[in-house]
């Protein structure tokens, strides 16, 4: 059971934030080193990027259930049902993702080409979507793996899998798109491979680490491959919200993207920068979101209700003195920052601009996440799907007025995401504050 010290928050926190960060810098290195092979390619990598992300959503879904589920049960001091809820996850992952293999591998491509404007970046994004889509069987037991150490607070376990990923994936990149060492040119489907294979790699030392280690036999992990009855009814009745919650607003950024395609080549790519650079955003932002899942399911799970407030403001002060550490070159050198990611000057100049005008956004949903995190870790997940679908919703109408109807310039475009993170933290505030949330059990 995890105490409430800031030292032990930032103990299970820490591990979950490098991890993020090692994972935003690959996603920038992909994006330095594509940029630099084809501008084309670094747009499709960034729209294709987005649809497997997309899919891969319904599947951390799925987990941060089953994350929810066994930090309760480690509450509660139920530690014999985990095994059971672990091996439900398993199965269930495994259905979904090859469910959406077939979705993203035979369909997504011509789809793709169906709806773009530049036929050019169609092409390289059905390229590079056959081949991640393969990263999929990978995440089934990387996310399984994943959900039970955050759960359990030993987060320090994905931070090392995150670490071999990285690292690979950079290496991979290097040798794979521009062909180094004798390794052929593959340009973007290089791209595609060395990620795909960078995962597979990741997961694989999850799997031996879960196998080799006092973890398996204590947890009695592997022991109960098959639907448990009771187990699946609670991943679905937890997972399928939070499912749903990733999709949708995955699958809206994906249409913004895709009305900003239609917008103009220059929009797109200024428009790939930002979103490059939010990775680093939310290096804290996602690191304590697993933490606050975890805390607030293992705390209900003991029935001490009166403690979240107080994990509530801890969890908020270090997420936002966190995000001065990490994002403040967004406001104080944006134009560095950008032409790591892409060089060209053509795009600098509007990507430094739109960076520094978005940036304190970013600190606003810092703060007001935590709430929505509650409300996922409380167990509360139909309320938070609701939320989720209500936000995005008036985002997407917002974003609409803004590109289709009002036609403004791509600076001004952005500010929809002062509208997204806006409404999430308000309608997540007023539920914690007028609802009976508490009293949900799972």
């Amino acid at each position: 059971m995890l105490d409430i010290r800031y030292r032990t928050i930032l103990s299970v926190a820490l591990p979950l934030m490098i991890s993020t960060f090692i994972q935003s810098i690959v996603l920038i290195t992909d994006a330095s080193f594509i940029s630099r092979y084809n501008t084309h390619a670094f747009d499709a990598v960034g729209n294709g990027g987005l649809l497997y992300i997309t899919m891969y959503m319904a599947l951390v879904g799925m987990s941060d259930g089953a994350q929810i589920l066994i930090a309760r049960r480690v509450g509660q001091s139920k530690s014999k049902s985990i095994s059971k809820i672990f091996g439900t996850t398993l199965l269930i992952l495994t259905f979904i993702a090859i469910v959406l293999f077939m979705i993203l591998y035979y369909f997504m491509p011509d789809w793709v080409m169906s709806y773009s404007k530049n036929s050019e970046i169609a092409t390289f994004q059905g390229q590079y979507i056959q081949i991640r889509s393969f990263a999929l069987f990978s995440a089934i037991l990387t996310l399984s793996i994943q959900a039970f150490f955050m759960a359990i607070g030993k987060t320090w376990v994905v931070l090392i899998a995150a670490l071999i990923t990285a690292l690979s994936n950079i290496l991979l990149d290097y040798l794979l798109i521009f062909g180094n060492f004798s390794f052929p040119e593959m340009g973007i489907e290089g791209a595609a491979w060395a990620s795909t294979i960078a995962d597979a790699l990741g997961m694989l030392f999850l799997l031996l680490f879960t196998l080799f280690t006092r973890y398996k036999n204590e947890y009695q992990l592997f022991h109960s491959l098959g639907i448990s009855k009771n187990s699946f009814r609670e991943m679905l009745k937890i997972g399928t919200p939070l499912m749903l919650q990733g999709l949708t607003a995955l699958a809206t950024w994906t249409v913004f993207f895709t009305w900003l395609e239609q917008m103009g080549s220059f929009e797109l790519t200024v428009s790939q920068n930002i979103r490059t650079l939010y990775m680093f955003a939310f290096v804290p932002i996602w690191g304590f979101a697993g933490t606050t899942k975890t805390y607030v399911s293992q705390y209900m799970g003991r029935k001490e209700f009166h403690l979240i407030p107080v994990i509530q403001k801890r969890i908020q002060i270090i997420t936002v003195l966190l995000l001065l550490i990490s994002f403040h070159g967004s406001i104080l050198y944006p134009e560095a920052l950008i032409r790591f990611v892409n060089p060209n000057e053509l795009y600098v100049a509007k990507s430094a601009e739109i960076l520094r005008f978005v940036s304190i956004s970013i600190f606003l949903y810092g703060f007001v996440s935590v709430y929505f995190q509650t409300i996922n870790g409380s167990g509360n997940t139909l309320i938070s799907m609701s939320i989720e679908i209500g936000s995005v919703l008036i985002y997407i109408f917002s974003a609409f007025l803004f590109i289709k109807v009002f036609k403004w310039d791509i600076y001004w475009v952005w500010s929809v995401e002062y509208v997204y993170f806006g409404v999430t933290g308000l309608l997540s505030y007023l539920y914690l504050k007028f609802f009976n949330w508490q009293k949900k059990r799972v």
